[in-house]
This record gives C-alpha cells, structure tokens and sequence, in this order.
C-alpha cells in the first residue's frame, strides 16, 4: 500500500460523515424496489477451525472454496444502495468492513466475529488482496460475504478505461485467490462522481454505500465514540460503516465486541449485506 493512499485515509472520515449525512436525508421514496430474487449460491469446501489469534490458518491446497458468487436482486443491479427497506420491521443490520485484507487487525476481527458467531461483508482493495492472499483465503472460508474496493482506493476523477481497471483488475484477483465472483461494489470514500460507481453499475454492480458510520477512521475519536456512533444510529435495513485496513485500526478492533454486543441486547440480528439485499421489501 502507497504512502500517498495511507495518507489519504486521514481524510476519509470527513468523507464517511458527509456521505451518512447525504444518506439520511434521502427519502424512502428514493430508495429501488426490489423485483425477482436472484439466490446467492454458495459451496463451501474449505473449513477453517480454530485458527490461532493472530495467525492465518493454512490451508491445505486442495481445500478450498468454489463456485461462491454474490449476486444482487434484479432491481438492486446497477443502483446506488444506502440501506434497505424492509418488508416487515425485523431488526436486521449489516457491517461493511473496508480497506482490507490487513495483516493483524483483520485476523483480529475474525477471532471476534467467529466467537460471537457473526458474518459480515468485507469490501477488499486489490493492493491490499494481492499482499494476503492467504488471509483472504481464511475470510471467505469462514463465510464472510465479499466486495470489491478498487485497486489503488483512489477518490480522484478517472476515465472509463482506468475505472475499468480499478474494478476489473480486483475482481479478477479476489476470483484467482478465492473461487469468489461478486456483484457487491462500493466507492472509495463514497465518492459516487469520479468514474468509479459509474462503470460499475454498467456492469450491472450494486453500488453499495452505507446509512451508518462507526467513524472509525477518526484520529483523535476513542474506540467507545465508534461504539456510541453505531449503538445510537442503528436501524433495522441499516448498512454499517467500519474498517480492517488502510491504517491503524487498532481501535476498531477494541470497539467490534462492544458494538456486536450493544447491537444484540438492542435485538439486533447480524447478516451480510447480500443477505440484507434478498430480505428487502
């Protein structure tokens, strides 16, 4: 990872509570109607047991995860996706973990979500992919849903060839290292106007964003303000906003139990994001 795309995730909480703010001042009118459900198919091969805190678990070369594709409803293709609507209030929500895989913190987040048996969506950056590849591995066989990040995490205005690239280039390493093809794209930064989000709802994408920030990427902000954020601003349909990667997510890590924890006694249930999208009204 680049110095320049480190220092550029000084600024992306500014960008994250500009984006929460656009997102809670669209109405529900605006939000797509979901047709038909297209089904995620899922065939998992590869068991990952124990792994030690701290440590990827290897895995032997013939294990591993195949024919694993997350798909989107037909009417959530090529949409702009800040929460769902659900068809009854059942109080469901969604994290969406960004920037990774990271080595450490994101083997950290596993243990806890694997102890308080919680899937979650990872939005990977293909720099980042191509360093773990066996900690990806390790993410989706222990069924965590995946998303593509970009390559670079770059905010700046692209052309549609180099937009291609950014997108392309990563899916096809997430589905050389992990047998994983999906629909799931979110913007670096939530930037929606460079480019990026354009080329990938012409490819029929889902442009996932978020209705909740745990402002994570804060510098100054304790890991109980990430608690508070998240605990505060929960809805059901709600897509949760943290990070593995990119920096120093040392708090993050510290502030993931409390917030699972807090969001359960609240009634919560925890799905991934495409699970989120079948459950839409």
């Amino acid at each position: 990872m680049t110095n320049n795309y480190l220092k550029r995730q000084k600024i992306i909480s500014f960008v994250a509570i500009a984006s929460t703010i656009t997102a809670c001042s669209i109405s529900p009118s605006a939000s797509p109607q979901l047709g038909l459900n297209e089904p995620i198919s899922k065939s998992h091969t590869a068991q990952v047991q124990n792994p030690a805190k701290g440590q990827v678990n290897e895995l032997p070369p013939s294990a591993k995860v195949e024919n694993l594709t997350f798909t989107v409803p037909t009417k959530f293709q090529g949409k702009t996706v800040y929460k769902v609507q659900l068809s009854s209030n059942k109080k469901v929500i969604a994290l969406g973990i960004d920037d990774g895989p990271w080595p450490k913190t994101t083997l950290e987040m596993l243990d806890i979500l694997k102890q308080n048996d919680v899937k979650v969506t990872f939005f990977w950056v293909g720099q980042a992919l191509q360093a773990n590849p066996d900690l990806a591995k390790q993410v989706v066989a222990e069924g965590h849903a995946i998303g593509n990040h970009t390559w670079h995490h770059w905010y700046r205005r692209m052309d549609e060839a180099t937009a291609k690239s950014e997108i392309d280039r990563t899916s096809d390493l997430i589905y050389k290292t992990t047998g994983v093809k999906t629909s799931l794209f979110r913007p670096p930064g939530g930037f929606l106007n460079n480019g990026l989000a354009a080329y990938a709802k012409s490819q029929k994408d889902a442009v996932i964003m978020w209705s909740l920030t745990s402002a994570d990427t804060d510098p100054h902000a304790k890991p109980q303000a990430f608690v508070n954020n998240v605990l505060k601003g929960a809805k059901p349909g709600s897509i949760v906003l943290m990070h593995d990667g990119g920096g120093d997510r040392r708090r993050t890590v510290e502030a993931l139990p409390q917030i699972i924890s807090g969001l359960k006694q609240q009634g919560y249930r925890f799905v991934t994001i495409p699970e989120l999208l079948q459950m839409a009204q």
